[in-house]
């Protein structure tokens, strides 16, 4: 079937541009915290790696419905390459400045924010209706396992060689990965990206708004998510000082709840390409967020490091079984020239709503203890899960074309 040497083509590029780009990013970050041994310069670097991104997102939501989204997904890669590329030259010229460092952030960051909705847009493209489920669950095993071994590479790495010797790698496995899409994957620009009609861009933008605001079930999934996000802050930033503070600072416990969570996360993205979850897909969204929910109630709760451990690996299985109807849901319902925007808008909240939900939890944590915070915001997601099964609208818009 051309579809599937076509997904196959655009998963295997993919793939290989995330592991160069995960190897590099985890070697900066770690360059950044062992030559400054500083917070600031740490939040400095995080706020240049998801800010960009959130700014972005819209704007690189109308481009992926106007333009062509292969196109745009090259472009991005290699903006990072030829980036990464002038960075390592001036890193071997001895010019080693630490706001080179963060400037790359801001670059990769930018990246980030175009193909995202560029490639939550193309694999409808791609793929069968009907397949969609299986290809974003084995596109999420991949990706998690790319960030289970990408970080012990970097460190073996990084022991052996110099940080500008890493850059080479990001380079090379972005040019392998442009080549492929370039010369191997054929796909025709979507009808949007064909018109000759020259719209305002601030138009364009303003439909993608109003067409969330028409639509009862984009509106209620997406204000749903935005609480849903600020909520999980805790869970997902916090766990590493909670385990520090409770269990001790040695390094392999840090290393070993991400490992436990990129485990689990390998094993929740192919339990989903193989089950495909419930017929109606907010059913399994709900499952997945009352399991989500009750393991970070857990992990407030067990006061040893072993079961902290499984609970952890764990909550990663939750996470594709969460995550994969979710964009199975908005790639079925949302049309084609649309796409672009609503991802766009999606990746917005779900790169904002943890770090503003750290605004209020992180200060919080310096004056009760993590273990409240997450038995408290365990409780509250738990609630709200049930909403996802109570809605109507969203109930309606879960169920499969046969049941309509």
């Amino acid at each position: 079937m051309n579809w599937k040497r076509n997904i196959s083509i655009f998963l295997a590029s993919q793939t290989i541009s995330l592991f160069g780009s995960s190897i590099v990013q985890y070697a900066i970050m770690w360059y950044i915290t062992l030559t400054t041994q500083s917070g600031v310069m740490m939040t400095i670097g995080i706020l240049c790696g998801f800010v960009p991104t959130f700014l972005l997102s819209p704007f690189a939501g109308v481009w992926a419905d106007r333009y062509n989204r292969k196109i745009l997904i090259i472009l991005s890669d290699s903006a990072i390459a030829l980036a990464t590329l002038i960075l390592a030259i001036f890193f071997l010229s001895g010019y080693k400045s630490l706001w080179m460092l963060f400037l790359m952030y801001i670059i990769r960051s930018i990246g980030t924010g175009i193909q995202t909705p560029a490639v939550g847009a193309i694999l409808p493209q791609i793929v069968p209706e009907k397949q969609l489920t299986k290809v974003n669950g084995i596109n999420g095993s991949i990706q998690a396992f790319v960030m289970l071994v990408s970080p012990m590479i970097s460190a073996a790495l990084l022991s052996i060689t110099t940080l500008e010797m890493l850059f080479f790698i990001d380079v090379v496995t972005a040019a392998i990965a442009v080549a492929t899409l370039l010369f191997f994957l054929r796909i025709p620009p979507h009808e949007k990206a064909l018109e000759q009609g020259k719209v305002g861009y601030f138009d364009d933008f303003k439909k993608g708004l109003s067409y969330i605001k028409n639509h009862a079930f984009l509106k209620t999934l997406f204000t749903f998510f935005a609480i849903f996000f600020v909520l999980a802050a805790p869970v997902s930033f916090l766990t590493p000082l909670q385990v520090t503070r409770t269990f001790g600072g040695d390094v392999w416990r840090l290393s070993a709840i991400e490992i436990a969570f990129s485990v689990g996360m390998m094993i929740g993205g192919a339990v989903i390409a193989v089950w495909g979850g419930f017929k109606n897909r907010m059913h399994t969204m709900a499952l997945s967020s009352i399991f989500l929910a009750v393991c970070t109630l857990l992990l407030g709760i067990v006061p040893n490091f072993w079961i902290y451990l499984c609970i952890m690996g764990i909550a990663g299985v939750g996470m594709p079984l969460f995550n994969t109807p979710t964009t199975v849901l908005l790639q079925e319902k949302v049309e084609g020239d649309y796409l672009g925007r609503i991802f766009g808008v999606f990746s917005m909240i779900s790169t904002s709503m943890m770090p503003l939900g750290m605004l209020i939890f992180g200060p919080i944590s310096d004056l009760i203890d993590i273990e409240l915070l997450l038995i408290g915001t365990g409780i509250a997601m738990l609630m709200i899960s049930f909403f996802l099964v109570g809605n109507k609208v969203l109930v309606e818009a879960g169920k499969p074309k046969e049941e309509k």
